[in-house]
């Protein structure tokens, strides 16, 4: 029994007349004669009882028209499901974001996806761009949400969608945390809280502290910034910060901005060439939320 066969057997219990239903499905009569008696055969059990004017269901006929209409409804639901899934409508999108994405990215991207994409399930993990990269290449993520430059992304696609810049964060008993502004340089003797070296945020930081003309003393590193400003709150140092990532600052932390600020950005990557219509649905999105902003 094939699929064909109980749209003609539930077309004709419809109709209730081999001329109208072969019309219905814009076919020749002979064929559904045909389907019918070799269904019939089949399930070994007459369907259908002939009259001059049509037929009507047998008991058996009865008892088959609701599950080959449950049948039939399963098989369209299965190629709705195939052609969401083709489409990038339906399925798993697997997101890896660095721990700063919750101040900005994740709030803009993630409610207007699921909006246009109900029907597909997110998995949302936290982690480091370097990590992120690597589960990228590994198949393990489909989308990340990544701090730039991405160290080691020569063969990811990488869409920058958003800039910001590095901000000092020192203890409010600092003689600096009255400024307004402060040349980088003035914090040259402090104790200086970094991201761990394997972040972005890492190189960024020690870059601007060479440029700014010093070697930062580093006495504790950190992976989160809410960590890091806990850090700072305790009087262990100062760190430079995302400016994005600081509207909820502890107690006894002031943030000062930055004389030449160091500009960082963030942004979407996923695999080269291999994304997925899942990911591309993510990428195309991200491309018109940061277009209109």
């Amino acid at each position: 029994m094939d699929l064909r066969q109980l749209l003609y057997f539930t077309t004709l219990a419809d109709t209730l007349n081999f001329h109208r239903a072969a019309e219905r499905l814009n076919i020749s009569q002979p064929p559904l004669t045909v389907a019918i008696r070799k269904l019939e055969a089949e399930l070994d059990a007459q369907l259908f009882v002939r009259g001059p004017r049509g037929v009507i269901l047998t008991a058996a006929g009865e008892a088959a028209l609701e599950p080959a209409r449950a049948a039939l409804a399963r098989a369209q639901e299965v190629r709705t499901a195939v052609r969401q899934g083709r489409l990038g409508e339906r399925g798993r999108l697997r997101i890896g974001f660095v721990g700063s994405a919750i101040y900005s990215l994740l709030p803009r991207l993630i409610p207007a996806y699921r909006r246009r994409y109900p029907l597909v399930e997110l998995e949302i993990e936290d982690s480091t761009s370097v990590e992120i990269a690597r589960r990228l290449r590994a198949g393990e993520l489909d989308v990340g949400l990544v701090r730039l430059p991405l160290l080691d992304g020569h063969d990811l696609d990488v869409l920058p969608v958003e800039t910001d810049e590095l901000i000092a964060a020192v203890p409010a008993t600092s003689v600096h945390a009255g400024a307004a502004r402060l040349p980088l340089a003035t914090l040259a003797a402090e104790p200086f809280i970094l991201h761990t070296r394997i972040s972005v945020l890492h190189m960024v930081a020690l870059l601007a502290c060479q440029e700014a003309g010093f070697l930062p003393r580093v006495a504790q590193e950190a992976t989160q910034v809410h960590t890091i400003l806990s850090l700072v709150q305790s009087g262990l140092g100062v760190a430079l910060v995302p400016a994005r990532t600081t509207r909820q600052v502890p107690d006894g932390v002031r943030l000062v901005r930055l004389a030449a600020p160091p500009r960082i950005a963030s942004g979407i990557a996923v695999r080269e060439q291999e994304a997925g219509p899942l990911a591309a649905n993510f990428l195309a999105l991200a491309r018109t939320e940061t277009d209109s902003e």
